[in-house]
């Protein structure tokens, strides 16, 4: 559910969820107590847990022990499509477990491109997303209200489902991505592309190659090694990820994954698959990466999400004090 401005506003106000708006700044800078022990701001993805919201911030807040939720689907809805009454209870858990909101992780253009060919065989998750190709311009000034409501300044986005050749439409593509860019810089807001296996970003050279078409500074790379990792032969760390222009990451997804004959991949714990979680983030931190790596589970191999991302979490944690940077 796409809301016009003044509805959206007039209803947050009814809602009592006004409050939530940020004062000043949209930068979001750790409390020193957690960053002195932890440089990134340590996450999970909040529908990787659970669709019931509370349960999930209490198990990232008390058991994981975060002070940082990433936001895209909760009550089986889509963060896009949470109506005001909605948006308002899910302030109100966050602030009843001191948790902060990373980024909003839309579902942004991750559609097709108007009039290419669809590939063939390619899987379409789209966490109870229910926007289409045309209202994409509306869905970027709507997220661009919810990272008011959420106190954040950043918004994830996608660069539309994989073409089987891409040429034909790059161009217009990435016009389209840096006219995204241009609208959320008016409003302080970072875009994050996600590098995803399923559209048209996927690796760290392709992840390269368009931050490099497009130069503008709140463009930035949303660095999914596990998704980079599903492409065969690729090594997300450290041959792509020493392709990536290091001050262009604002964001950071963990996951791994295991390539199987044939193209296909399953997803794995943090601990096992091809992506070198301690390298990985012992370079971020050198590198003098300082915002979020959220744990992004997608393996299921514990039975449940919650389960899984429970055995997830502390192999991130264990690559994390391994790296040096214990949190």
């Amino acid at each position: 559910m796409l809301f016009s401005r003044r509805e959206f506003l007039g209803g947050l106000a009814a809602a009592g969820a006004l409050s939530a708006l940020p004062q000043a700044s949209f930068a979001m800078n750790l409390d020193n107590a957690v960053l002195a022990s932890c440089p990134f701001r340590l996450s999970v993805i909040d529908d990787e847990i659970s669709q019931d919201f509370d349960h999930v911030c209490s198990v990232a807040a008390n058991d994981f022990g975060l002070h940082w939720i990433e936001l895209r689907s909760m009550w089986n809805k889509n963060v896009t499509d949470l109506d005001t009454n909605q948006l308002a209870e899910a302030n109100r858990i966050l602030k009843k477990y001191s948790l902060r909101v990373t980024d909003v992780a839309s579902p942004l253009f991750k559609v097709d491109w108007p009039g290419a060919p669809r590939k063939d065989g390619q899987q379409r998750d789209q966490f109870h997303a229910t926007t289409d190709a045309s209202q994409q311009d509306a869905l970027i000034h709507h997220c661009i209200e919810l990272t008011r409501v959420f106190s954040t300044d950043r918004v994830r986005c996608f660069d539309f489902w994989r073409l089987d050749d891409q040429a034909p439409y790059r161009e217009a593509i990435n016009d389209k991505l840096r006219q995204a860019a241009e609208i959320c810089a008016k409003s302080k807001v970072v875009l994050l592309l996600e590098n995803e296996m399923s559209c048209n970003t996927a690796t760290g050279e392709e992840a390269a190659a368009l931050l490099k078409a497009i130069p503008n500074k709140n463009f930035m790379l949303n660095w999914d090694p596990g998704n980079a990792g599903t492409f065969p032969g690729a090594t997300p760390f450290p041959n792509g990820y020493d392709l990536l222009p290091k001050d262009r990451i604002g964001h950071c997804h963990a996951k791994n994954v295991t390539r199987k004959p044939g193209g296909k991949y399953e997803w794995q714990p943090v601990g096992t698959g091809v992506v070198d979680w301690v390298g990985q983030l012992r370079a971020l931190r050198k590198d003098g990466y300082h915002y979020a790596v959220s744990l992004e589970t997608h393996w299921r191999g514990a039975g449940t999400p919650e389960a899984s991302s429970r055995i997830s979490m502390a192999d991130l944690k264990k690559a994390l004090t391994e790296s040096g940077a214990a949190c």
